[in-house]
Parts: structure tokens; C-alpha cells; sequence
């Protein structure tokens, strides 16, 4: 927040400034109060990114702590359809292996063991 934001909030709530310089009066401790507003708004983004098990990182403005926040929820969520494709894939193999057994001539038991087979290989990494 710059010192114009402040000025301009000071006469949006009207409190009293100099009509001929158009000066906020009282503005030194007006930006004091201000930070210190802004360092208690930080302090609880803060403590709820902590409570909810996420990273504060260098996070010295709201702002930085809510782009980490971010930053952490995108990877939760890309991790999180990661491992859900990969259990996907691991339950339609498993499907594929009680298929084999339960084939009864070896072409399809073949057939059945390769397609669990590639499906298993989708998930590997090169």
C-alpha cells in the first residue's frame, strides 16, 4: 500500500485534512496505523495457510503469501490427479490380471496379461 493509497482512503472516509494543501492530518501516524493493519491482515493469511498445512515461504506482503498459496494449491491439485490417474490405471490392470485368469484358452489370457502389461507401462516414467 502506498502512501497515496492511504491519502486517498484518509479523504474517502473523510477524516480531516487541510483544504489548502489538501495534506491528511495526522498522516505519519495514519501510515503507522495503516501498516500496522496490514501487518495483522498478513499475520492471519499467515497463520490460516499454516493451520491448513501450506508453506508461508518469504511471504513479506499479503500479496506473496497468497501467490505461494497459490502456487502450493496448483501442485496439491496436479499431484493429486497424478496419483488418481495412476490408481486408475493400476485398477484397470488389476482387471486385466483377473481377466488372464479367468480365460480359458491361452490367446486371451495372452491378450489380457499384454494389455495389463501396457497399461502398467502408461504409468512409468522414462
Amino acid at each position: 500500500m502506498t502512501p497515496d493509497d492511504i491519502i486517498e482512503m484518509a479523504k474517502e472516509a473523510k477524516l480531516p485534512y487541510e483544504y489548502d494543501t489538501g495534506r491528511v492530518v495526522y498522516l505519519t501516524e495514519l501510515e503507522r496505523f495503516a501498516a500496522l493493519v496490514a501487518a495483522a491482515e498478513r499475520e492471519k493469511v499467515a497463520a490460516w495457510m499454516m493451520a491448513k498445512g501450506y508453506a508461508t515461504g518469504h511471504g513479506d506482503s499479503t500479496e506473496d503469501l497468497l501467490t505461494e498459496l497459490d502456487w502450493q494449491i496448483a501442485e496439491n491439485w496436479t499431484r493429486g490427479m497424478v496419483n488418481g490417474v495412476h490408481a486408475e490405471r493400476e485398477v484397470i490392470a488389476q482387471s486385466l490380471d483377473k481377466q488372464a485368469d479367468l480365460a480359458v484358452d491361452e490367446i486371451d489370457r495372452q491378450w489380457a496379461q499384454e494389455m495389463a502389461a501396457a497399461v502398467r507401462a502408461r504409468g512409468k516414467t522414462k
